[in-house]
């Protein structure tokens, strides 16, 4: 349950989300979705109210989520699950001019576009569904926990490509377990507890907050073994 959250996501960049499980890191990101609706309290996008639409009209006003479970469609091509990310787009040639585009600074998906989405890797499949994203030209993406499951290798691949899609000037709220790699490649930290905002700042500033290490981090930043 959410208590009084009150959270500004800037425009460009990634604002990260952190904290123990059962935070309600999650449920931020779905009521924003529509998944879930506020009981009370306003989510504005762009200073307009988005907060209790259903999840087909947010996604109409510019905001997309990807989920931390696995979501393409496993039996379907690479490709086609692409496509699938515009569904509301009925203009053919529309359609293929988005695929284009985030093909270009997604290169798996033409080098495999005709194989079955099931038979990508764990982090590959990941990418698919940032791309698939993409697909909606959103003004905001979120993403939810999407290093979980992953091996170290694929987690770098992911929190790569969530990089570049910072610095083309995206918006991202991102919630993650990683807390530190999550800090590394965002402008904006959020801790949150028991449901409420305990701590915002710039990214970097939360690195070295040794509250925040403590806490989420593993230990302190500048925590040496004893000689």
């Amino acid at each position: 349950m959410l208590r009084g959250v009150d959270l500004e996501v800037p425009a460009e960049g990634v604002t990260c989300v952190i904290g123990p499980n059962g935070a309600g890191k999650s449920t931020v990101l779905k009521t924003i979705s529509g998944l879930l609706r506020p009981r009370e309290g306003r989510i504005l996008l762009d200073g307009e109210p988005i907060g209790g639409l259903s999840c087909k009209d947010v996604l109409r006003r510019g905001v997309v989520q990807v989920p931390q479970d696995r979501s393409l469609f496993p039996l379907m091509t690479v490709w086609e699950n692409l496509l699938m990310g515009a569904y509301l787009v009925t203009d053919r040639g529309e359609l293929e001019r988005r695929a284009d585009a985030v093909a270009a600074d997604f290169p798996l998906l033409r080098e495999r576009r005709g194989d079955r989405a099931g038979a990508l890797s764990g982090g590959q499949q990941k990418l698919c569904e940032i791309a698939r994203a993409l697909m909606a030209e959103p003004k905001a993406i979120l993403l939810d926990e999407p290093s979980m499951g992953l091996d170290p290798r694929s987690r770098h691949l992911v929190f790569d490509a969530i990089a570049a899609l910072s610095r083309s000037g995206r918006t991202i709220l991102l919630v993650e377990q990683n807390a530190r790699a999550a800090l590394e490649i965002a402008d904006r930290g959020v801790v949150m507890d028991g449901g409420r905002v305990a701590l915002t700042g710039a990214a970097a500033g939360l690195l070295d907050d040794p509250r925040v290490a403590g806490l989420y981090l593993g230990g302190l930043p500048d925590e040496r073994p004893a000689a």
